[in-house]
């Protein structure tokens, strides 16, 4: 028998209220990220307006919990991105999901 617990965030407001698509799901398990998306978008450009948006929001939870500015984090983000496109770490597994 497992003992695994699965930590989930709720819906947001807007989208328990309205409606929507969830297109992202992201786990930390042992360590590495568990992934799995929608396609979502004719354009796969549009993925690039989304990792910035959620770079955004990330900084921003960082600013009010962790006592950083939104900048510094921002800034943080952005450095360990660039770092990690030049030189992956982990490829992982990437499951498609309807």
């Amino acid at each position: 028998m497992s003992d695994a617990r699965l930590h989930e965030l709720e819906t947001p407001p807007d989208a328990r209220d309205k409606g929507g698509h969830e297109v992202l799901r992201v786990f930390v398990v042992d360590g590495g990220l568990s992934v799995s998306l929608r396609r979502s978008f004719d354009e796969a450009g549009v993925w690039g307006v989304l990792l910035a948006d959620l770079a955004r929001h990330a900084a921003r939870i960082y600013a009010l919990e962790a006592g950083v500015s939104e900048d510094e984090a921002l800034e943080s983000i952005k450095a360990m991105f660039d770092a990690e496109w030049s030189r992956p770490t982990d490829f992982g597994v990437t499951s498609a999901m309807n």
